[in-house]
């Protein structure tokens, strides 16, 4: 099958590399996997051979046909559908079970659906992606890294993130620009656990990282928060005052979150209301 451009369409197609991913899953049987982006199919077929069910999310009208073509329906459902409308909590519900996902996602999409997958948590046990090198790189690395961010964090609060290994453009077709890295993740939120609310501290973490060439507090102080509240709050959650906020762990973020929120409630609204923009 040819690929579309438009929608960023690069099928893999090294074997080795199928059969990795789709044993990076972890035991299939009785099992249903969310497929995103299946393309020609290649992958489904792993998976198909491997699972339960397969719940095949293709975009493309034509790779959609292409497909139901080549599976048995009772293996693999193809569902024509943009992934991020996709239902994975109705999709679990009927399953019985949280879902496994795998996917080859395109660049130009691949926050809005590691966003999607992110709120649809609760209804999904793990992933395997597959993601440019250097986006994985930020997604699974750790604090003191310069890859450390945003993206990372965001992600890691839903559950762990590890990179399994890289693919050189000549295992796919057409061959892409960039190397892609497969990664896992295993959805577990955080926020009970570290006693944040869920909205409002990835709203805190988008400011502590808005500027990641300016230390920490002064990314507070540009995010509305007095010189003394910040300074308050890095104490009592143990931060040097020059440190820089990808150099903090996620816990040590945590405590600085409820440290605001305790600083927050002792004055007249240093740092913003959880519904402000």
């Amino acid at each position: 099958m040819p690929s579309n451009p438009k929608l960023g369409q690069n099928f893999l197609n090294d074997a080795q590399a199928i059969d990795r991913i789709a044993s990076s899953l972890g035991d299939l049987s009785g099992h249903t996997v969310v497929e995103i982006g299946p393309g020609a199919g290649a992958i489904t077929g792993a998976l198909a051979a491997r699972a339960a069910h397969v719940l095949a999310v293709e975009l493309d009208p034509d790779l959609a046909a292409h497909l139901r073509g080549q599976f048995p329906p009772d293996r693999v459902t193809v569902i024509e559908q943009d992934v991020l409308n996709f239902d994975f909590a109705a999709a679990s519900a009927k399953a019985g079970e949280r879902l496994r996902v795998v996917g080859n996602l395109p660049y130009y999409i691949t926050s809005q659906i590691l966003l999607k997958l992110a709120a649809s948590s609760a209804a999904l046990d793990r992933a395997i992606l597959m993601v440019q090198r250097e986006v994985a790189d930020r997604i699974t690395s750790g604090p003191g890294s310069r890859d450390f961010g945003l993206l990372s964090v965001t992600v890691q609060m839903y559950g762990p993130a590890e990179p399994l290994f890289t693919l050189p453009p000549s295992a796919f077709s057409p061959p892409p620009d960039v190397y892609s890295t497969v990664f896992r993740w295993r959805f577990a939120p955080r926020f009970a656990e570290l006693e944040v609310e869920e909205v409002g501290f990835l709203r805190f973490v988008r400011k502590v990282f808005a500027q990641k060439r300016k230390t920490l507090a002064n990314n507070l102080r540009a995010a509305g928060i007095s010189s003394l509240a910040a300074s308050n709050a890095m104490t009592r959650a143990g931060i040097d005052t020059h440190a820089r906020a990808e150099a903090l762990s996620i816990e040590t973020l945590a405590a600085l979150w409820r440290a605001l929120q305790a600083e927050n409630s002792s004055t007249t609204n240093e740092l913003p209301s959880e519904h402000s923009s």
